[in-house]
């Protein structure tokens, strides 16, 4: 594998987690935007987003994702509003494999109705805002992606398996034989 695959999804959609047990299964490395993005600015994703603003927080982002889709060979977690950039959506689509994990509101609210680590969650109607986020991005995460993966109900277990055919699939290996 030379090209990174990039995840992209809705907050909650399962990008971290899938994207660990992919980079294992394809043994090469696993990076995560939103903590690396954190560890450049020495505090969390939602302390600067308070604190700056979403446009400061977009700004270096988009720095992050920019070099990181220039490293080969790793499975890269986006963080779920990175496709809102054009930019963003170009680097992914032309240097990554881009699978866009695909789950809907309702999904991401069962899954996410206990964590108070997302900022865009902290509102009266969570559930609302996911559909909206979900009504504003769902456009733009297909436009990204060269794959798009239901995440459903099966296990990470089956997901990273659909990914990986997907990719097999999309880019068979050369042939040994004559």
């Amino acid at each position: 594998m030379h090209k990174s695959i990039a995840l992209v999804g809705l907050p909650g959609s399962g990008k971290s987690t899938i994207g660990r047990h992919l980079s294992r299964r394809l043994l090469v490395s696993f990076v995560d935007s939103d903590h690396v993005i954190e560890h450049r600015l020495g505090s969390t994703i939602r302390e600067y987003f308070e604190r700056e603003g979403e446009e400061r927080f977009r700004d270096v982002e988009q720095a992050v994702i920019d070099e990181l889709t220039q490293q080969p060979s790793s499975v890269l977690s986006t963080g779920g509003g990175s496709v809102l950039r054009p930019a963003n959506r170009e680097h992914l689509h032309q240097r990554c494999r881009v699978v866009y994990l695909r789950s809907s509101p309702e999904e991401v609210f069962r899954r996410l109705r206990h964590d108070r680590n997302r900022p865009l969650l902290q509102v009266a109607d969570p559930l609302q805002r996911l559909k909206d986020l979900y009504a504003a991005r769902d456009s733009l995460y297909r436009e990204t992606a060269h794959f798009v993966i239901d995440t459903g109900r099966p296990s990470v277990a089956t997901l990273v398996n659909m990914i990986v055919m997907q990719l097999e699939l999309a880019d068979p290996q050369p042939s040994t034989s004559p």
